[in-house]
């Protein structure tokens, strides 16, 4: 029996972050999500309204047999709760016959197996190779993320480790801290500064810093201002503290089968990270570099792996139906 009388297709997969709610459909067994588009989440007053409309107009008003959405925030049970977004609720609403929920991560994490070739980019260490991996990225947010072998299969885990206290290494880091202190944030977490909205904090804090006046920019403006000394250096900043979160990351989940890089901010940076200390950071713990030193570290730079991940995760549950 076929994957295709456990659940009806099309699937309808989602990746709903904090900004932005991307959408696929899958038409047949084993195909990569199709019908892909992107819903600013600003213009939809929930979910099942975002769900809705892209259904009704830009999929050719399909009813799908099934759904899984990765959404970025805690899921507990049928519920979510995006963490930077008022969007909560259960998927009992959407009316779909089947719906599943994951954490965006969790979701990332399940697509590392069917990721390859022009999907990932090295950032050094040795190929990736079979045993616990770790995925996380910032975005929106910081996600985090594993992937544990299980039998024949992986068994995703989700965690909100972009929450734990910000890594930092040296007095200066130390006195960006103080900044992002005296500029309103209390006590200092990794997502304050590993993520979109912590480069624009990064920025405000190393002017603040070095004592001069810059304008207020948007992590956009900053990356793409190559020529800009403040900017660039603010780039800088970004990869060495996320090398030493994915190193704190790749140390916590024991993560030989490597640490993989995701989000909406790297892709748009690939060679700077590349060229940046993020690796030599990675490795730098004092009593565990030789056990860094051994673990690939890998950019996702394909463009919905997600999508990627709540369809193979479909696939899976849809298998154990019919085996049920």
């Amino acid at each position: 029996m076929s994957v295709v009388s456990a659940f009806a297709f099309p699937w309808l997969v989602a990746d709903i972050g904090g900004t932005n709610a991307r959408f696929g459909l899958v038409t047949s067994p084993g195909a990569r999500p199709s019908h892909v588009a992107v819903l600013a989440g600003a213009d939809h007053p929930s979910l099942p309204e975002a769900v809705a409309a892209y259904l009704a107009e830009l999929a050719g008003g399909v009813r799908p047999g099934a759904a899984c959405l990765a959404v970025a925030g805690p899921v507990e049970g049928e519920r979510y709760r995006l963490t930077n977004s008022a969007w909560a609720g259960s998927v009992r609403e959407l009316d779909v016959p089947f719906a599943a929920l994951l954490n965006d991560f969790e979701a990332l994490a399940v697509s590392l197996p069917h990721l390859g070739g022009d999907d990932l980019v090295s950032l050094g260490g040795p190929d990736p190779s079979y045993g616990v991996k770790a995925v996380l990225g910032p975005g929106t947010g910081l996600g985090v993320g594993g992937l544990v072998p299980s039998g024949e299969g992986w068994t995703p885990i989700p965690g909100e480790g972009g929450h734990v206290t910000v890594p930092v290494q040296d007095e200066r880091e130390l006195e960006l801290v103080r900044a992002l202190r005296a500029q309103g944030l209390g006590h200092v977490v990794a997502e304050h500064v590993l993520s979109g909205p912590g480069l624009a904090r990064l920025h405000r804090a190393l002017a603040a810093v070095n004592g001069v006046s810059a304008p207020v920019l948007s992590a956009s403006d900053i990356v793409a201002r190559v020529d800009d000394s403040l900017c660039a250096e603010t780039v800088e900043v970004f990869c060495g503290m996320l090398g030493s979160f994915a190193g704190n990351v790749a140390l916590t989940l024991g993560a030989r089968g490597g640490v993989y890089l995701g989000g909406g901010v790297l892709p748009r940076i690939v060679d700077r990270v590349r060229a940046s200390d993020f690796r030599a950071r990675f490795t730098a713990n004092p009593d565990m570099s030789g056990y860094l030193a051994a673990i690939a570290t890998t950019l996702i730079v394909a463009p919905q792996p997600a999508l990627t991940g709540a369809a193979a995760w479909l696939a899976q549950l849809a298998a154990r139906e019919l085996v049920g």
